[in-house]
């Protein structure tokens, strides 16, 4: 608390000093530098599980993350949320450890294990010690190759996962994600955000030994160790993993996302906030458009400095945090500006953001307003890739689910300064548009049907 007043003490003497000088303009910056990736050491073993080594800084620390194509994809439509109870049941105990003895060895190297279901995917591993990175790695592939899966943990992780799901229906902004989702994704895996109550408490240890069996395996894996790596990692990975059964081949899931005029209110009588939810398909990571549509995105709403962030947070006050963001699966991409406004001005908010949306279609940017995003974009860039061992993973497996080559991530920052204004309108123009919007709206009903009545059947 004290270290808090501190800092805004500090803002607050830096102002009044500020009030008393005459105003400079601030030096230049400089060009923003390029990335330089570390150089990998990819190899695949004999059962088809592939392996990045990738050595990076000198802090004696390593992350090491399996990756594992098996996720809410998977599932069959009653079965949501499967993956997720088979990674917690995977850290309930192996054929040779217990529960407890799996996070004693994960404490033992200096971390804890990490296991998450995620849409595509489930990963696992964790950040440990540099010399403890071969009994981690050992650890991992325990627990990925021989999981008990205990039908005595069945009942209480579902437990936790049904207090976790009344949990998120209560949230606007789950609500309302759950229902654009269903909305661009309908029919398909990629729409599931939430299961059934009654399907979730049906799910038995054979159900999850059946979902284990059918999409676990060293076909489906790629594992990642990046940090300051002692010698012989290769020899432990493939000693550790060398047995495993290929299992089943990859499969990617094919979606079909919907780009139509879709309108939705999710009623919640006396909330004081209206969440917003508006958004479409858009081009995907492989596209020679992605790059410049991320760009868009920062510009439109996607930072701090973003046009409708000014607009509905700065000048008028509607929202306090206002986003929009491009979410990205394998070949699939969507664009969604999400906010919390005050009821009162909910339809008020929907028209800034279309204007903001119009405005950016119409004309193209500024040469300076665009500087400004694309350094934030690239100075954001290098950031993310030099925190830590960690995120220079995520980075990489980015590109990699997606098939495309790591030169996205060495060439991103000269791409990003390449954009012209011409092609943030173009791209804007060509896929942020209002009449294809799925608008999701989770409010008091009473007190903002009129304001929304104009986007409802009718395109903005």
């Amino acid at each position: 608390m004290t270290r808090k007043f501190g800092c805004i003490a500090t803002f607050v003497a830096i102002l009044a000093f500020g009030h008393q000088q005459q105003k400079e303009t601030p030096p230049a910056g400089g060009p923003p530098r390029p990335f330089h990736l570390a150089k990998t050491d990819d190899f695949t073993l004999p059962n088809g599980m592939r392996v990045t080594l990738v050595p990076y800084g000198v802090i004696p620390h390593v992350s090491v993350r399996a990756f594992v194509d098996a996720g809410g994809v998977n599932e069959l439509a009653n079965q949501v949320w499967l993956s997720r109870l088979t990674a917690l049941l995977m850290k309930e105990g192996t054929e040779s450890r217990s529960a407890e003895q799996i996070a004693d060895a994960a404490a033992d190297a200096g971390g804890r294990l990490e296991i998450d279901a995620g849409v595509e995917e489930t990963g696992i591993g964790g950040v440990v010690l540099s010399d403890r990175a071969a009994a981690f790695i050992a650890l991992v592939a325990d627990v990925l190759q021989r999981p008990l899966l205990p039908a005595s943990q069945v009942e209480r992780l579902k437990s936790d996962l049904q207090r976790e799901l009344a949990i998120a229906k209560t949230q606007p902004d789950m609500v309302a994600r759950e229902r654009f989702l269903r909305t661009i994704y309908p029919d398909s895996p990629y729409g599931r955000l939430f299961p059934a109550e009654s399907e979730l408490k049906g799910y038995s240890a054979g159900d999850v030994a059946a979902f284990y069996k059918n999409n676990f395996g060293a076909a489906r894996t790629h594992l990642y160790v990046a940090g300051k790596l002692d010698g012989g990692l290769r020899a432990v990975i493939q000693s550790a993993f060398g047995e495993w059964q290929a299992g089943p081949a990859p499969v990617k899931m094919s979606a079909h996302p919907v780009a139509a005029h879709s309108f939705a209110m999710i009623d919640r009588p006396g909330a004081a906030q209206s969440t917003l939810y508006m958004g479409l398909p858009v081009a995907d990571p492989t596209s020679p458009d992605y790059i410049p549509l991320d760009v868009m995105n920062a510009l439109l709403g996607g930072s701090f400095a973003s046009r409708i962030t000014s607009n509905i947070r700065e000048q008028k006050g509607y929202t306090y945090s206002p986003r929009s963001l491009i979410a990205t699966d394998h070949h699939l991409a969507y664009w969604a500006e999400i906010a919390d406004v005050t009821t009162s001005v909910t339809g008020p908010s929907l028209k800034e953001i279309f204007y903001e949306v119009d405005r950016l279609r119409k004309d193209p940017p500024s040469d300076s307003e665009l500087k400004g995003i694309q350094n934030y974009l690239a100075g954001l860039f290098i950031l993310r890739n030099t925190m830590s061992p960690d995120a220079l993973i995520q980075q990489l497996r980015f590109v990699d689910s997606q098939g495309m080559s790591r030169a996205f991530l060495t060439d991103y920052v000269q791409k990003v300064i390449a954009v012209k204004p011409q092609d943030i309108q173009r791209v804007a123009e060509a896929y942020i548009v209002p009449s294809k919007m799925t608008i999701v709206v989770a409010g008091d009903r009473a007190k903002i049907a009129d304001q929304v009545k104009p986007y409802e059947t009718a395109a903005p």
